[in-house]
């Protein structure tokens, strides 16, 4: 499972767990002390509670109890919970022992407790599994694999990972079939690019399998994924070694399933994979609760800003009606993290036909690269040329930035046009989330006349990211956006 949601199933359940003992114990309290109210020492009663809460706390840390909880059964859940609760209460039952509280607690108490907590937990569990599986297997937050292995493990490999893909919030989108005889070119040349189309390509469970491996990555280039897993055990190790690097600079993280020592300068680890033992090759250094707290901001920076954005509506949207005809919005489909794809809104700033019209400038381009910049842009309406120069053509990216296809900092989206001619050291800027703002944008975005410059920025904001990091962009935007400095 991937790391951000494992963090979240973890913090979930530990919480399911402990409200779970809260109500339990309050509940198994009235069944027992209602009526005749002969709790004893009524405050030593409640601090009990407190004792099973210090053991849950430990037995969750410890145990790493909830590891398979996603690809346990009904069966294997009821067990897990069984076991979960008898430890916490035999623990429990001898601390109260040696301080000496035992005598407060009635063996019907907690016979009552046990019972209610039991089914609670349990219920509580199944139906939070429903809810967690549905979420991490969906379109947008599922883990998207590409699997390479040998002709002869493609079918087995295949039904393995399927098995528990979508439990784990995994999904297998594409194959590629190869040999021993492989010679596992890499190149990523522009001249050596064609995709070798073969006759035999197969489907196995819904799963397209491609032939060969030759210049895997530049066949990959535009291709929404997420991760390789890799199961060549017959293939020489060295055969594989330019393909792991090809996808480490594209910023793809990839799972060997046999041992092969560290390379490049991805951090390596060693650990389970959907039942496989791998070795996993990550440009990805980032903490997930860190990136969980970046999101939680996102969401509530999406609200703010949306609240703001139907206030500027009320003033902007007659002004660009009457300016020039044509919607208050515009729309266009961008790229977003590991070549996912998805619309991106503004208020309108051009003229209706821009887009047929930029084939007439692109000689005027002066941005060398991948990107189209122009100074005096006659496509450009008059209040197209206010509102880029304040930055409220950006105010609708906090819907997208609520959705989650963006983020308040990150790097630039690309358009589709721009994405297919990326190789794979620009693509690895797509291995973050995209943002509204970023380092680009702070740096004088329209100073900036060499496209290879904004890349070494956006990789230089994914490889240092921090949560300080963002919130110095933020204030630095504002000074940015208040002062209208780089934005033509």
């Amino acid at each position: 499972m991937n790391n951000k949601f494992r963090t979240l199933q973890t913090y979930v359940l530990w919480l399911i767990d402990m409200i779970c003992i809260i109500v339990s114990f309050m509940l198994a309290s009235l069944i027992r002390y209602a009526e005749k109210n002969d709790y004893g020492d009524k405050t030593l009663h409640y601090l009990v509670c407190v004792v099973f809460l210090l053991f849950c706390v430990v037995y969750n840390y410890f145990a790493d109890w909830n590891r398979d909880y996603c690809v346990r059964g009904y069966a294997r859940e009821f067990i897990s919970v069984v076991r979960f609760i008898a430890v916490m209460i035999v623990a429990s039952v001898v601390v109260i022992y040696l301080i000496q509280w035992i005598n407060i607690l009635s063996r019907l108490f907690v016979f009552w407790f046990v019972v209610i907590d039991v089914f609670m937990t349990y219920f509580a569990r199944i139906l939070f599994k429903f809810f967690f599986r549905k979420t991490i297997s969906s379109d947008s937050n599922a883990i998207r694999v590409v699997v390479v292995a040998e002709k002869d493990l493609m079918e087995s490999t295949i039904k393995k990972l399927s098995s528990n893909a979508e439990f784990l919030g995994y999904r297998i989108v594409r194959a590629y079939a190869t040999s021993v005889d492989d010679k596992a070119d890499n190149s990523n040349n522009e001249n050596n690019a064609e995709v070798k189309k073969d006759s035999d390509d197969w489907y196995i469970d819904g799963v397209h399998i491609h032939q060969g491996i030759d210049n895997i990555t530049s066949r990959l280039l535009t291709a929404p994924f997420d991760e390789v897993f890799i199961n060549t055990p017959n293939i020489p190790q060295k055969n594989i070694k330019d393909i792991i690097l090809g996808f480490e600079e594209m910023g793809i993280t990839t799972h060997y399933n046999l041992e092969l020592p560290g390379m490049g300068k991805a951090r390596t680890s060693f650990e389970d994979f959907m039942d496989y033992s791998v070795i996993t090759y990550s440009m990805n250094r980032t903490s997930y609760k860190r990136l969980f707290i970046k999101r939680l901001f996102d969401i509530f920076a999406g609200i703010v800003g949306l609240l703001l954005t139907g206030v500027v509506t009320l003033f902007l949207a007659p002004a660009i009606k009457l300016d020039s005809p044509g919607p208050v919005f515009f729309s266009q489909t961008r790229v977003g993290k590991n070549g996912r794809r998805f619309k991106i809104y503004k208020f309108r700033s051009m003229y209706i036909d821009a887009e047929e019209r930029k084939k007439e400038l692109e000689s005027q381009n002066q941005m060398k690269g991948l990107m189209f910049k122009m100074e005096n842009d006659p496509r450009i309406t008059k209040v197209g040329a206010f509102i880029r120069k304040t930055s409220l053509d950006e105010l609708p990216q906090f819907l997208n930035i609520l959705k989650g296809d963006m983020s308040l900092v990150g790097t630039r989206p690309p358009t589709v046009e721009e994405f297919r001619k990326y190789n794979g050291y620009y693509r690895r800027r797509l291995s973050m989330t995209p943002g509204l703002t970023g380092l680009w944008q702070i740096s004088g975005r329209s100073d900036i006349e060499d496209f290879d410059d904004v890349v070494k920025l956006d990789l230089k904001y994914i490889d240092n990211w921090s949560l300080t990091e963002d919130f110095m962009i933020i204030a630095k935007t504002f000074y940015v956006v208040l002062f209208g400095k780089g934005a033509k």
